[in-house]
């Protein structure tokens, strides 16, 4: 079970705006994507969430963008679980240009546990807090 999980994906056509490059919208659902597969890799799948009743919400994204990236680029992306609080958890992202090792974006969600099917804040329980160690600043890649 991966303290940063990394997840690759190449910049397709059709990510591209008309500026050239990857359209900033791509890295919310990038983000998505490495968030959904982390929870996966660490045991927390659709079905599990099911299970237990629960879901996350996002309450805010932020994103950096460095540098641009363009079609048939390879990148890396990494996540981690930066904090869990009582309901909430930061995560981190991190995206990677494979061909110079270049950052090309920094980002993060705050994300919200909730109870499915109330929709209200549920605190984290205790076995999900165990599955997600959180990774300080200083082990940040």
């Amino acid at each position: 079970m991966p303290k940063i999980y990394k997840h690759k994906i190449i910049v397709t056509e059709d990510s591209i705006d008309e500026n050239g490059h990857a359209n900033n919208v791509n890295y919310i659902q990038w983000m998505q994507d490495a968030a959904v597969l982390h929870s996966t890799a660490q045991g927390w799948d659709a079905d599990k969430y099911e299970l237990t009743g629960t879901t996350w919400v996002v309450r805010s994204h932020y994103v950096e963008f460095l540098l641009p990236a363009f079609v048939g680029d390879n990148i890396t992306i990494l996540t981690w679980v930066s904090n869990i609080k009582r309901i909430r958890s930061l995560r981190k992202y991190k995206f990677i240009r494979e061909s110079d090792n270049k950052v090309l974006a920094k980002a993060q969600t705050d994300w919200v546990f909730l109870d499915a099917k109330t929709g209200r804040p549920k605190p984290i329980p205790d076995e999900l807090i165990n599955d997600f160690p959180i990774v300080s600043e200083d082990e940040e890649p």
